[in-house]
C-alpha cells in the first residue's frame, strides 16, 4: 500500500476500494448544483481532490464500466494521466455517447483512479531492429 497525500475540498467522502481486490477507486464529482450533459457533449466535472502522486507513478483516470454501459457516459480522454508533479485539482472529462441527456449529481461517482507505476524512456538511436516474427505487420496483422 503506497501513501498519497490529498486535499479534500469537496464535501464528499474520499475515493476508497468498494471490494479487497479493486484495482480503482471512484472519483466522485464536486458540484454546486447538478450538470446536465447533452448527447455528444463533453464537460470538465470537478473532483474537489488535489493529489500528491509518488516521483515514478502516474494517477489513470478511467471511465466507470456501469456509466458506459447504461449511460454511455464515459471518460473521453481515456486514461487521463495525472503527472507526479501536477498539484492542482483533478476533474474529470466527460462525454455523453448516448441519445438521452444525463444529469450528474454532486457526489457521483463519475470515473476511476488508478495508482500506476511507469518508466521514463531514454531514446538509443539506431539504425536498425531486431527482427521479429511479427515484423512491421500494422492493425489486424496478427489475424483474429
Amino acid at each position: 500500500m503506497i501513501k498519497v497525500k490529498v486535499i479534500n475540498r469537496s464535501g464528499n467522502p474520499l475515493p476508497g476500494y468498494e471490494t479487497a481486490h479493486a484495482a480503482g477507486m471512484d472519483l466522485r464529482a464536486d458540484l454546486k448544483e447538478p450538470v446536465v450533459l447533452n448527447p455528444g457533449e463533453r464537460k470538465l466535472i470537478p473532483t474537489g481532490l488535489l493529489i500528491e502522486i509518488p516521483e515514478g507513478y502516474e494517477g489513470q483516470v478511467r471511465p466507470r464500466s456501469g456509466l458506459a454501459f447504461k449511460h454511455g457516459i464515459t471518460v473521453l480522454n481515456s486514461p487521463g494521466t495525472i503527472d507526479a508533479d501536477y498539484r492542482g485539482e483533478v476533474k474529470v472529462i466527460l462525454i455523453n455517447h448516448s441519445d438521452q441527456p444525463f444529469t450528474i449529481q454532486n457526489g457521483e461517482r463519475i470515473a476511476q483512479l488508478v495508482l500506476a507505476r511507469h518508466e521514463q524512456i531514454e531514446w538509443v538511436l539506431t539504425e536498425e531492429l531486431a527482427e521479429t516474427q511479427r515484423g512491421s505487420g500494422g492493425f489486424g496483422s496478427t489475424g483474429k
